[in-house]
């Protein structure tokens, strides 16, 4: 970890404190209609970082948790919160990290690095996948196409506005809700889809 993620990590109370006193109007958008998605989220598939492949169909059944991800940003804190709660939720919740270096270069690290970040730094144990590009664009990767395009996934063409954006996916893969960085993933916003 250098100074400025140790830095970072003894921050991050004070800016989640800080989001919650001033929340952003964006934070959480929800499927209220509960619109099914014109193209199927099981068609997908991701690359790990280790270069295995993960068909997101044998997740079907269980919520996903999509979430934008970087080591060297003032959010980075909620790692350990995701993994928190994949681990108290792993039978019925996968959770899948996304590194990405799409806001101001705040993921220089290559894959393997990263993976060893978050494993020594915060035991993650949920699956990453290979550093990516979330951000709306030519390069966006497929998951977050799907998760950013109304289109796609049949109501949100909300795009990631920081790192850690979160996008909750249900049991029959249709997109329930997206989470800006402000909502840590153990708020009430969060948990109450989870139980």
């Amino acid at each position: 970890m250098t100074i400025r993620q140790f830095f970072l990590k003894a921050l991050y109370p004070l800016i989640m404190l800080r989001t919650k006193l001033f929340p952003h109007a964006q934070a959480v958008k929800m499927n209220t209609r509960k619109t099914l998605a014109p193209v199927s989220f099981y068609t997908l598939s991701v690359t790990a970082n280790n270069g295995s492949m993960i068909d997101l169909s044998m997740f079907r059944g269980k919520k996903i948790l999509v979430v934008n991800t970087a080591s060297n940003c003032g959010f980075t804190g909620q790692y350990a919160e995701l993994e928190a709660l994949y681990r108290d939720h792993r039978e019925d919740l996968v959770v899948i990290g996304f590194p990405a270096n799409d806001f101001k270069q705040q993921e220089q690290l290559d894959d393997a690095a990263i993976a060893e970040f978050c494993q020594v730094n915060f035991g993650v144990s949920f699956p990453l996948a290979k550093k990516s590009t979330v951000i709306n664009g030519k390069d966006q990767h497929p998951v977050f196409k799907w998760l950013t395009h109304a289109d796609q996934n049949g109501w949100c063409n909300q795009q990631p506005l920081w790192n850690f954006n979160k996008y909750l996916v249900d049991e029959q893969g249709r997109l329930i809700a997206f989470f800006a960085h402000t909502i840590s993933p153990l708020q009430k916003e969060v948990m109450q889809f989870i139980h």
